[in-house]
């Protein structure tokens, strides 16, 4: 069994925002800048009637819509105006794994939702900047010690380790058994690894 070093904020539900400010599709831009205002904030998630998040209004498509016609922009909706479908995460995912798809969707935070797309948080960037505040070279003795309980030693020593802002390369003699997928799962699960790349050497 591979054993687990803990890591404090290990899951989107350990940091998120709970208290979240919301529009609903019918917010004009009036309401929509006054809660960006009062909560500072640069996005708000967009709800539907019965909570669920159906997209995200941001400051820039405000400033879109007023430049495009500042005489109707007054009339313009958050249902309008919003992103949809909205870039979502779900309370039990990864720190790594919210931090990987705003980094790939090039957003700020993430509506928290729940099994039905009800909104029940936010996170942040700020939020999952904190698994980055542990340098690489934490990260890659993690994956040694997870490496050395999965594999025998001589074998975890065959292994290349590198790890850059949190993307890891293993590379060098990846063991057919448990083989490159599995490894790949394993590295996944520690805490600031972003993305994993296995490059096997060929056999001679």
């Amino acid at each position: 069994m591979t054993r687990q070093i803990p890591w404090s904020g290990d899951t989107v539900a350990d940091v998120m925002t709970h208290a979240v400010a919301a529009v609903g599709r019918d917010a004009g831009i009036d309401e929509i800048v006054e809660t960006l205002n009062a909560r500072r904030v640069s996005a708000l998630p967009v709800l539907a009637g019965d909570g669920r998040v159906v997209g995200v209004v941001s400051e820039s498509d405000v400033i879109a819509a007023e430049l495009a016609d500042p005489a109707t922009a007054s009339a313009v909706t958050a249902g309008r105006l919003m992103s949809t479908p909205a870039v979502t995460v779900h309370p039990e995912a990864s720190l790594a794994e919210a931090a990987s798809t705003m980094l790939k969707r090039k957003v700020k935070r993430l509506p928290v939702v729940d099994a039905e797309d009800r909104l029940s948080g936010i996170v942040s960037r700020a939020d999952v900047l904190k698994i980055f505040l542990r340098g690489d070279d934490d990260v890659a003795r993690h994956i040694r010690f997870e490496l050395l309980t999965a594999l025998d030693a001589r074998t975890e020593a065959g292994i290349d380790v590198s790890v850059a802002d949190g993307h890891v390369h293993l590379s060098g003699r990846i063991p057919p058994e448990p083989g490159p997928a599995v490894l790949t799962r394993l590295v996944e699960g520690v805490p600031g690894v972003v993305d994993v790349m296995v490059d096997p050497v060929p056999a001679a």
